[in-house]
């Protein structure tokens, strides 16, 4: 996959794509369909298929002070739509200057002499432009103008019939609901990052943690977790069952959050690695012990509920994770 983070360096055999425009974040079953809309015309019109999207977030612009809620951070997010096939990736970055571009300027200097497009495709709600006055209905006008189609995906729905959403995974992961959350997405919901130096309190009880930052992920429930841990090595990512905690560690008065993820069967060091940890079940709220022995009692139980809850859902699904 291509990637082009500014319209002026756009080379002249990028031009002519198929482009599916969002912020795509969480990449759910929702924008799978708007994405897959846009395969379906560049596959039959023999072009390339590209993705314009927008880092960072508009909503994290206007808003800076607001708490987290990326459900895929950039290098997650651009994973993700390389999985899925897609040719070209446009990334704008949103600033002060991006914010006042009105939407005839965005269709005509962006999209139209910009980055040449022959084809949109874009979700029903998708607005756009300085205080989001263009639409989707404005976009397919303009284009009609400029000499390109424009193609309005109605919104997907699940077998209950809601429409698929990041805001209600946001809503699922808050309430400590991973399954629910992995069933809009079509795949699990991770968290990745480097692994950070702790305080090796793990090692000494017998569960060694590694440690990452949750940073600009939303805040999904504290507690504790069955997950699969991948661990980068030599450009491949392996994959293990693990228990990890999400929280601030009060039996040992802590105030940082963090996400602790100890490894089944695994040996090794894996200061400075890159970990994503893929949340398969909630198994409980996270609590203050009296004491470390204590701790270290809660977390043997928590480790073999963790491997019976990942073997079941080895069973179920096959696989480990979608991405």
């Amino acid at each position: 996959m291509r990637l082009f983070r500014h319209i002026s360096s756009v080379p002249a055999d990028a031009y002519g794509a198929v482009v599916a425009i969002g912020n795509f974040d969480g990449l759910h079953r929702g924008h799978q369909v708007v994405i897959a809309a846009a395969r379906a015309r560049a596959d039959a019109e023999g072009r390339a298929l590209a993705l314009l999207t927008f880092r960072p977030h508009p909503r994290r612009f206007f808003r800076p002070d607001e708490e987290p809620f990326r459900l895929t951070p950039f290098r997650a997010k651009v994973r993700a739509i390389g999985a899925l096939g897609v040719d070209i990736l446009f990334v704008l970055r949103f600033d002060a200057k991006m914010a006042s571009v009105t939407a005839e300027a965005f269709v005509e200097k962006i999209l139209h002499q910009g980055i040449g497009v022959s084809h949109v495709v874009v979700g029903h709600d998708f607005a756009f432009g300085n205080q989001r006055r263009g639409n989707a209905e404005f976009l397919r006008s303009k284009g009609s103008e400029l000499g390109f189609d424009v193609t309005i995906v109605e919104p997907a729905k699940d077998a209950d019939n809601k429409i698929y959403s990041s805001s209600v995974i946001r809503h699922y992961l808050r309430d400590g609901q991973p399954q629910r959350a992995a069933e809009l997405l079509g795949r699990l919901w991770e968290i990745e990052g480097r692994v950070l130096p702790g305080d090796q309190r793990g090692q000494t009880i017998g569960f060694p943690t590694a440690n990452i930052d949750p940073g600009e992920y939303v805040q999904q429930a504290r507690g504790v977790y069955a997950v699969r841990v991948g661990v980068a090595t030599g450009g491949k990512t392996q994959w293990y069952d693990g228990v990890a905690n999400h929280g601030v560690r009060p039996t040992v008065d802590g105030s940082r959050l963090l996400l602790e993820a100890h490894l089944f069967d695994f040996a090794g060091d894996l200061y400075g690695k890159y970990l994503r940890v893929a949340f398969v079940e909630y198994l409980r709220g996270e609590r203050k012990f009296d004491s470390l022995e204590a701790l270290k009692r809660q977390i043997t139980a928590d480790s073999q509920l963790a491997r019976d809850k990942l073997a079941i859902y080895a069973a179920k699904s096959g696989e480990s994770t979608a991405f």
